[in-house]
């Protein structure tokens, strides 16, 4: 029998790589959301080596030392949510999932030699990501839902994201009231999916948001809301989470236009757009698609370095007012993207998502008619592939959902074992001493010394054995691990006591003293982002306290 496992986690900061699992939940129900069993609510303890992000904590308001007191060791859960939550024929759900909470349950079952892909596929599981469902639904099929808004700037990047215009005038004559509200000459109402919205604005808030079983709970109710209100969509798309499915309407043997509803289109325009399919991806499983919104003309005179230099683009650039983004993205098929046949688009939604069926014939006929321009674009992506792939054998491209400037920054500078699952698959001569890896307990690993061909596990393997079974180390590589466990701290430590300290001021209403433009800057965002009210003097005192105890005695 096919069973749904509705899931969500709370992190210690937003890159998969880097950062942790703190929280874990989840509910098993029915194909009818009827529940199976008891919840899951499982803390992870965090290890020595993890100075968490001060911001995901104070949304989170879960403590590392709450972790210590409650939690399973990593090792612990990997056993529990393979045995447990990953069995054969589940689907597993998420909301934002995909780019996510995937992403993390993938890194840290590697760092814990488990094998990090057959959960999401093997003896008939598969997962499935709720967000960009929500998302089609609201653009195509909206009826008997209430849909959420939110207040932004007209400014805010997230209404022209995705636009080849940012002039605020054409803006505002494009957004008319059925899916979005301007109040004034400086804000505006916009579409928002976020799953506290959903609930508050359908009668079953979420009070404790950002809680993972909460939010679990709230998910199943969304769920149970388009099901119970748009039953075809809802079985559609969960077809649709097949990517041979996904295939048979993307492609380019037999390319046709087609509706999809993604985080990287405009959210005046409900996230959702015509696209097309144009040329292969770089990575197998991939193909990349053209936003028929946008006139190839526009783009037909750029060279191969002004395409490159677009799709290269740092968060900086992307962000300023004149920059224009190349509409061209890639779609990955096993990635559950929201896609629907063009003859779903009807009157209302062409209306409601200001889609002109006439401009999109015209925009199609002529990205056709140019093959330069797709040579160009092929190309120009190939070059960043290989850029990519020459970079990563050293350091981290990162490409973590939600991740900020900063995270960016500490990924690409990285070259650490941990950030490097995507380098390659492990050898198939290295699986079984990684499945005995996984099932040793301390004193098997004390003597269990492996050559491994992949020079990643090695190292995984010392901070492994650290972290879920000290005693079985030897003095050398307790060494080897302290040494390595002190070099990160104390380069990380500077920066996460100048956030704890900003946080503090922030919390009493203070600004700091004598700081640079640069830091100003930052402690400037850093306040837009976490309000006075939002700081919890508890959770930072705890955080210091954790400080205190993990850093190395020479600091």
């Amino acid at each position: 029998m096919k069973t749904f496992f509705w899931y969500d986690l709370e992190t210690s900061g937003l890159s998969s790589r880097f950062d942790r699992i703190m929280q874990f939940a989840g509910i098993r129900t029915d194909e009818n959301f009827k529940q199976i069993g008891e919840s899951v609510n499982i803390l992870i303890k965090l290890t020595d080596d993890i100075l968490p992000s001060p911001e995901a904590l104070l949304v989170t308001k879960i403590t590392p030392q709450a972790t210590l007191q409650d939690g399973l060791t990593e090792a612990e859960f990997a056993k529990f949510f393979l045995d447990e939550i990953a069995t054969p024929d589940t689907i597993i759900v998420g909301y934002n999932n995909v780019r996510f909470d995937d992403e993390f349950i993938r890194n840290f079952l590697w760092r814990n030699f488990r094998d990090p892909y057959e959960w999401s596929w093997s003896e008939g599981r598969s997962r499935w990501d709720l967000l960009d469902v929500v998302r089609l639904v609201r653009a195509l099929r909206p009826d008997g839902i209430n849909w959420p808004f939110k207040k932004v700037s007209i400014c805010h990047p997230e209404l022209v994201s995705g636009s080849n215009s940012n002039n605020k005038t054409e803006i505002l004559k494009q957004v008319q009231n059925d899916n979005a509200k301007v109040r004034n000459n400086k804000e505006i109402l916009i579409p928002t999916n976020t799953l506290e919205a959903l609930a508050r604005d359908n009668g079953f808030e979420n009070k404790n948001a950002h809680d993972a079983l909460a939010d679990v709970q709230a998910l199943i109710n969304v769920a149970k809301l388009i099901k119970d209100k748009q039953p075809k969509m809802f079985d559609y798309l969960l077809k649709m989470r097949n990517k041979k499915e996904v295939m048979k309407l993307v492609n380019l043997e037999n390319p046709a236009p087609f509706v999809y509803a993604s985080g990287r289109y405009s959210a005046e325009f409900e996230k959702t757009t015509v696209a097309f399919p144009v040329a292969p991806a770089t990575k197998q499983g991939a193909v990349l698609v053209w936003d028929l919104r946008v006139s190839p003309d526009d783009f037909a005179n750029l060279s191969e370095k002004e395409i490159l230099a677009k799709i290269t683009a740092d968060w900086s650039t992307r962000s300023q007012k004149d920059f224009v983004p190349l509409p061209v993205k890639e779609l990955t098929y096993n990635k559950c993207p929201a896609v629907a046949p063009l003859n779903t688009l009807d009157e209302s939604a062409q209306k409601r998502l200001h889609l002109d069926l006439s401009d999109i014939k015209k925009n199609l006929a002529s990205l056709q008619n140019n093959r330069g321009l797709l040579d160009k674009i092929s190309a120009a992506f190939a070059t960043k592939n290989t850029h990519f792939v020459a970079t990563n054998n050293n350091t981290v491209i990162a490409s973590d959902a939600k991740q900020s400037p900063a995270n960016q920054q500490k990924s690409t500078a990285s070259p650490d074992v941990e950030s490097k699952l995507y380098n390659s698959f492990t050898p198939a001569e290295d699986k079984i001493k990684v499945r005995a890896v996984a099932s040793a307990n301390a004193n098997d690993l004390a003597d269990f010394h492996p050559t491994f061909i992949d020079e990643r596990l090695p190292e995984l393997l010392l901070r492994y054995k650290a972290r879920n079974f000290a005693k079985s180390l030897t003095a050398d590589e307790k060494t080897l691990y302290e040494d390595w466990r002190s070099a990160k701290i104390l380069r990380e430590i500077p920066a996460f006591m100048q956030k704890l300290a900003w946080l503090a001021a922030i919390g009493r209403g203070e600004e700091p003293q004598k700081l640079s433009d640069d830091d100003q800057k930052q402690f400037s965002t850093l306040k837009s982002r976490i309000p006075r009210e939002k700081v919890n003097e508890f959770v930072l005192e705890e955080l210091q306290l954790w400080a205190e105890s993990i850093i190395p005695t020479e600091y």
